[in-house]
């Protein structure tokens, strides 16, 4: 009983670490992992660059992503730990990096162009208090960017007026330009750009911003921020980062040319033109819900686009990320060196569904350890007595082998010259007083020991005596034994009982430990 107790208490603790870990030890891990870039090593981040958080997809689910209904428990309780996970990064990992400006890739929703206006104010809010600002005391008014995704507004050829003009009142346009840090960041509605209709009036827009801004000014380098990825040959390297095989080109159009159903990367002529008007240093793009580095050749110079993974691990991506980049400052008026004004680094969230198999596989063996550890420890164990008998006897020959040996160096020894000169180191003899045994005893004749006789054997009872008493404890009880049967199974039940009553302990503890992990990052301080 007493090693039931040690191994409960032990199991305890082992999952109060786990939690512990898996709630807010991996969010610190992943803090840490990261920092702002900079143009060396050894060096960090000036303090005149704008520093620039970048999100994307973070795809809030819905009832169009599992088929479930709005109001079942299945989908509220993804939904609560997807939202969970996503808070807890943004709270613990992105928003202690203290960034001045935040900027999301689109795909916000899941279903947006899709469900319900109630649905979506729904979604709205949870959106809001995912990516709330009012915990960061220091800065509580950051602004925050929005691109428009697939999933907010759909693709061309599902462009509903409604759809748009909901998404519009709330996040803002969907073509517009910033100024950060002396980079100008250049914001387009990439579901507008490829296919449709030719005189579709969300096309037209578009386009119409992207030659206003073609022939502005230039001084500046240019981001382009765009959801959809630029064109990119099949199977073309996406660098280190990425962990799904890469997608090639999948374009499928709607009937009657009314625009695309889905598209993963712009077209060929889309991307040229987009590259040739704008000339940007850098682009972002999302989509993908995976990590992909490519770099496009121009006649203008070659230039790095980054897809950035999903920040949701709900989205198919086991390791999701942001992005933290620097904007700095013109290096000086005749330099064209704009690589060094805006700098990117790659930051990598908790493997949240690493996390989950993990507290599963701990559950199980949990059980496991539970259900056969012996009643006794395993020093009841026939294996481990042998084991414990073995390393005793490893031990006994070693200390005796130590202590022959400081035996020989604790004797006297001397000098002895043999018959052609030579010196010999001889060990003296040592007087050793006889042991006298307690056993024996001494007899006044001569040397000759008289060593005591040996002792008379003991007589066995009768057995006609034994099977008498068996026959007498046989009465008194009944004339019953206890069935074999009927005692595995007293066993088993008191075995089970004690893995309740162990598994009923380790829950009391920890359970609570689990609820105030949860939601001390859940409620708003």
């Amino acid at each position: 009983m007493q090693s039931a107790t040690r191994l409960t208490l032990l199991l305890c603790a082992a999952w109060a670490a786990a939690l512990l870990y898996g709630e807010m030890g991996a969010y610190w891990e992943a803090r840490l992992s990261c920092s702002w870039p900079s143009a060396s090593s050894s060096s960090p981040s000036p303090n005149n660059h704008v520093k620039i958080a970048v999100i994307a997809d973070p795809q809030l689910m819905d009832s169009t992503s599992l088929g479930l209904p709005a109001s079942s428990i299945a989908l509220q309780a993804v939904e609560f730990f997807t939202d969970l996970n996503m808070r807890r990064s943004f709270q613990s990992v992105i928003l202690p990096f203290k960034p001045d400006v935040i900027i999301f890739l689109g795909d916000h929703f899941d279903g947006g162009p899709y469900i319900s206006d109630e649905e979506w104010q729904e979604s709205l809010f949870r959106f809001k208090h995912i990516f709330s600002m009012s915990e960061q005391r220091a800065n509580p008014r950051v602004p925050i960017y929005y691109l428009s995704g697939n999933h907010d507004i759909g693709y061309s050829a599902f462009h509903s007026p409604k759809v748009v003009s909901r998404y519009e009142k709330e996040f803002g346009p969907r073509n517009y330009h910033f100024l950060s840090g002396e980079v100008d960041f250049v914001v387009v509605d990439a579901q507008t750009l490829d296919g449709g209709a030719k005189q579709s009036k969300e096309r037209f827009s578009t386009w119409e911003f992207i030659q206003t801004l073609s022939s502005g000014n230039e001084s500046n380098p240019r981001v382009l921020l765009t959801h959809i990825p630029l064109y990119r040959p099949n199977n073309t390297p996406c660098g280190p980062h990425r962990s799904s095989p890469v997608i090639n080109q999948r374009i499928y159009n709607a009937p009657m040319d009314q625009g695309i159903r889905y598209q993963n990367y712009l077209s060929k002529e889309t991307s040229d033109l987009l590259l040739r008007l704008l000339k940007p240093t850098l682009v972002l793009s999302g989509h993908d819900h995976d990590q992909c580095t490519v770099v496009h050749s121009t006649t203008f110079g070659p230039v790095t686009e980054h897809t950035l993974g999903t920040i949701s691990w709900q989205q198919g991506n086991l390791y999701p990320s942001f992005m933290l980049l620097s904007a700095g400052p013109k290096l000086s008026p005749n330099s064209t060196g704009f690589s060094q004004e805006v700098l990117t680094n790659l930051c990598f969230l908790p493997k949240q569904t690493h996390i989950y198999i993990w507290y599963i596989f701990q559950f199980v063996i949990t059980v496991l350890l539970l259900v056969f550890w012996p009643k006794n420890g395993l020093s009841s164990l026939p294996y481990m007595n042998k084991f414990v008998s073995f390393m005793r006897s490893v031990g006994t020959e070693l200390i005796s082998r130590t202590k022959e040996k400081d035996d020989e160096e604790d004797g006297e020894f001397e000098m002895v010259w043999d018959a052609e000169g030579s010196m010999h180191l001889v060990k003296k003899a040592v007087a050793r007083t006889p042991s006298t045994n307690s056993d024996s005893r001494t007899t006044g004749r001569g040397n000759v020991v008289a060593r005591p006789t040996a002792r008379k054997h003991q007589s066995e009872p009768d057995s006609s005596v034994l099977v008498e008493m068996g026959s007498e404890t046989a009465q008194e009880d009944g004339g019953k034994l206890p069935r074999p049967s009927k005692w595995n199974i007293r066993k088993v039940l008191q075995r089970l009982f004690r893995v309740v009553q162990s598994i009923v302990v380790i829950a009391a503890l920890n359970v609570p430990l689990y609820m105030m992990l949860l939601f001390k990052d859940w409620i708003d301080r």
